[in-house]
């Protein structure tokens, strides 16, 4: 007979973890063309180089008029999703630990220790917040440059003046979330299937317990 052993079996725990459902990854998507019209068509209207480019330019109005309106229309419809819900509950949710990655990314501390994280950093969580109210102020300002018949020319003065700048310095967050994206392959594999590795995330999101 084989000699008897109190020692526990040993458990092995999955190479994969999930981060995102279906839902959550085709709300990303469909957010992300809308937005990606909105500042191509906004380039085309604004850049005389891309102006002359396309030409066209009433069709490039209203397709950056209409992609605009759809902008929170993937949101609204992922809020059918459970999980999606939960993801804003974090995405909302801020702890002492955010306000410690916070300060360590101020000070360029790039140690893993120093950058306690949950399933979404501080930097995420700041940039879906900013994101979000600049989307419905461009929104709000978009709608007033439209429908000229709404308002005095001076709003729309001040809207057409805030609609311009804004744009302009969400096209510079675009391409820095872009960048931070293209930096790590492993957020990106996330968002496309879903799954991650288990190293990773106890890496970079150790408070997280997917």
């Amino acid at each position: 007979m084989p000699p008897r052993t109190d020692a526990a079996p040993a458990v092995s725990t999955p190479a994969l973890v999930r981060r995102f459902t279906r839902a959550e990854r085709w709300v990303h998507r469909v957010a992300a063309a809308l937005m990606g019209v909105c500042v191509a068509t906004a380039a085309c209207l604004y850049i005389p180089a891309f102006a002359e480019l396309v030409g066209r330019r009433e069709l490039v109005v209203r397709i950056h008029e209409w992609a605009g309106l759809m902008l929170p229309v993937p949101v609204l419809a992922g809020l059918v999703s459970r999980s999606f819900r939960l993801d804003l509950g974090h995405l909302n949710r801020w702890g002492p630990h955010d306000r410690i990655w916070l300060r360590a990314a101020l000070r360029r501390d790039r140690r893993r220790a120093s950058r306690p994280a949950g399933k979404f950093n501080a930097g995420q969580k700041t940039y879906a917040a900013w994101i979000a109210g600049a989307t419905l102020v461009m929104l709000g300002t978009g709608v007033l440059m439209w429908f000229t018949h709404l308002t005095p020319l001076v709003w729309r003065t001040s809207a057409t003046f805030v609609h311009d700048w804004l744009a302009l310095t969400i096209g510079v967050v675009l391409a820095g979330h872009i960048g931070m994206a293209l930096g790590d392959p492993e957020a990106r594999h996330g968002l496309r299937t879903g799954l991650v590795s288990r190293t990773w995330a106890e890496r970079e999101h150790p408070l997280w317990r997917p």
